[in-house]
């Protein structure tokens, strides 16, 4: 592991998706608070899928579709005002199909928030193509608003980790907890099934698979403690048969849990894999998904 110390990244705007579902509402709250906390703007964008509906509908009916978003943002927007006086807040209508439309508004630095349910623009939004379409193919951070609105904050941030590679996206996790003055708790899941008819199949070669995990798991915790030295770090292994229902379990527990997401086989296609799948869909808190080509600008000094 190279022992340069790596900089402390700085937490960018937030975009939110916009449709007028209660879910919907649940992530413009839970996004404004996380823009007043980074002391960020929050961005609402509300893809009409005007491009695409061109193609059958009247100019009447366009137009009829454009003053119902715009109404919507504005409504919204009030919504947050009411909420978060100080917050500068902005709107974008977007003609894009939701997928498209969020990606282009995020660009590489934004985060963005959806709902774990859509309605409208963002139809079935995480249940179908169009939610997992966002989390799976965008260059920005995703998260999925998880949980009961309401919920009592834990002071925990989960960060689902497994190696020495997960450094880069671990340090978002990292200055996500020090935004929220929240303890950071890596979880590393070793599940000795996975090994079972490989090469490791001796019981002494398990058990030496199972020390480097601790060992890694140790070091990158040492790692962010480097970057955020004020932080309070925890590192757990847990060894158990089933990695979603273990970090769902964890996700009880916190106020936000982060992982990876994987690279796309050849470099094409969504790559989401089962566990994130399973916690947008069962997760009890927001679910972060950082892309691997993701790269966070250092803090301003």
């Amino acid at each position: 592991m190279n022992s340069e110390i790596a900089a402390r990244p700085e937490l960018g705007n937030v975009l939110v998706g916009v449709d007028g579902s209660p879910s919907a509402r649940t992530a413009v709250l839970w996004a404004a608070d996380e823009a007043a906390r980074r002391g960020r703007s929050l961005h609402l964008v509300h893809a009409a899928d005007t491009d695409r509906r061109a193609l059958f509908a009247n100019a009447e009916t366009l137009q009829a579709v454009r003053e119902a978003g715009r109404d919507l943002l504005i409504d919204t927007a009030s919504l947050v005002q009411d909420r978060f006086a100080d917050l500068a807040v902005t709107r974008e209508l977007s003609r894009q199909e939701p997928v498209a439309g969020l990606r282009a508004a995020a660009g590489h630095r934004g985060t963005i928030v959806v709902g774990n349910r859509g309605l409208g623009g963002f139809s079935a939004l995480l249940l179908g193509s169009v939610g997992l379409g966002v989390a799976g193919r965008a260059e920005a951070p995703v998260i999925v608003v998880r949980g009961e609105g309401e919920r009592p904050e834990t002071g925990s941030v989960t960060a689902a980790v497994h190696d020495a590679e997960d450094l880069g996206w671990l340090l978002l996790a990292a200055a996500e907890a020090d935004a929220r003055k929240a303890a950071l708790r890596l979880v590393s899941v070793w599940n000795v099934l996975t090994h079972v008819g490989s090469v490791a199949t001796m019981l002494d070669d398990l058990d030496g698979i199972a020390q480097q995990r601790v060992y890694e798991v140790k070091s990158l915790a040492d790692r962010v403690r480097e970057v955020y030295p004020q932080l309070i770090v925890g590192h757990h292994v847990v060894t158990g048969t089933s990695t979603p229902g273990t970090l769902i379990d964890a996700s009880r527990h916190s106020d936000l849990l982060v992982l990876g997401r994987g690279r796309r086989p050849l470099g094409v296609g969504p790559s989401l894999g089962r566990v994130a799948h399973a916690l947008i869909h069962h997760a009890h808190c927001p679910v972060e998904i950082v892309p691997p080509s993701f790269v966070m600008p250092a803090a301003r000094t």
